[in-house]
């Protein structure tokens, strides 16, 4: 089946591929299922019993990923299924708050339940854990951005829960920019190598240049870089980075950055705090399912 067009527009509108995202659900509700059937639903519940499934926040967050519940449920229910979205993405939510009901065929919802909850819990901490980010920098001129350290397959996703919680992205792949990192520097043979070969062979794309000390900040400036990537540098060497470019490129703090040093990073004066542990390390939003029988 193709998603409904509410559905796909929905996804549309989050920046997200509704292909990519209904391939993506079907793999995952195909792990549950291994082109078999849910055989605890099977057995228990009547085939032509209704139901509605309340999905409850069980701890205060921000919340993300209510259309691809939403599809996952139109997938599991082959579109028999009527979807109350109480919430929008990026929404504070307390603990208690009912973020959407369905209602549907139960044995539809309780085998969609978990391929839907892994997804919106997961993408759901992410929204909450870069909320934290963006609030500890409010005030700086600092954003928060993303990196690729995200889950293989679903990194359109997680960026997209980045966003929904106030956090901007990065590029999304090695396609749509270059990041000149120490490897390649090394193999190039300098800072201005590597940037001046990039240049050569892609002369419109965005070059983005990694620096570990001020002097490879003066070096990567000099050979004509505007977006820099300050790594692993102490709050010193931020310091005198920013005043060495002064304004003639962007500057990211990046490497092992924490929330405690987040102001203190941010108030230096880079333009984005990088934070991989956005994607790899977020812990997820606490939500439930409560089945109730229509009344």
């Amino acid at each position: 089946m193709t998603l409904t067009a509410d559905v796909d527009t929905a996804l549309r509108k989050a920046g997200l591929d509704p292909a990519e995202i209904h391939a993506l659900l079907r793999r995952a509700l195909d792990e549950d299922l291994a082109n078999g059937v849910d055989v605890t639903s099977l057995a228990t519940v009547p085939f032509d019993l209704e139901g509605v499934a309340d999905f409850v926040a069980r701890a205060p967050g921000v919340v993300a990923g209510l259309s691809v519940v939403r599809a996952v449920l139109e997938i599991a229910s082959d579109d028999s299924v009527v979807v109350d979205e109480r919430f929008h993405d990026g929404d504070v939510v307390a603990a208690g708050d009912v973020l959407l009901t369905a209602r549907a065929l139960v044995r539809a919802l309780l085998t969609a339940e978990r391929t839907a909850l892994n997804l919106m819990c997961h993408l759901s901490g992410i929204a909450t854990v870069t909320r934290r980010w963006v609030d500890e920098v409010a005030g700086t001129k600092a954003r928060i951005l993303d990196t690729r350290k995200t889950t293989p397959g679903l990194r359109s996703l997680e960026k997209y829960a980045v966003r929904c919680g106030g956090g901007t992205n990065k590029r999304m792949g090695l396609y749509d920019a270059a990041l000149i990192k120490d490897n390649h520097v090394v193999a190039a043979g300098g800072v201005g190598a590597a940037y001046r070969a990039v240049k050569d062979l892609f002369p419109d794309l965005d070059i983005q240049v990694e620096c570990d000390t001020p002097v490879q900040v003066t070096e990567a400036i000099d050979a004509g870089a505007t977006f820099l990537l300050l790594d692993n540098m102490s709050l010193a060497d931020l310091r005198e980075s920013v005043r060495l470019v002064d304004g003639r490129a962007e500057l990211e703090a990046t490497g092992g950055l924490t929330l405690d040093v987040a102001r203190d990073v941010a108030e230096t004066g880079v333009d984005y705090l990088s934070v991989g542990a956005l994607t790899h390390s977020a812990t997820v939003l606490d939500i439930g399912v409560d089945l109730r029988m229509p009344g």
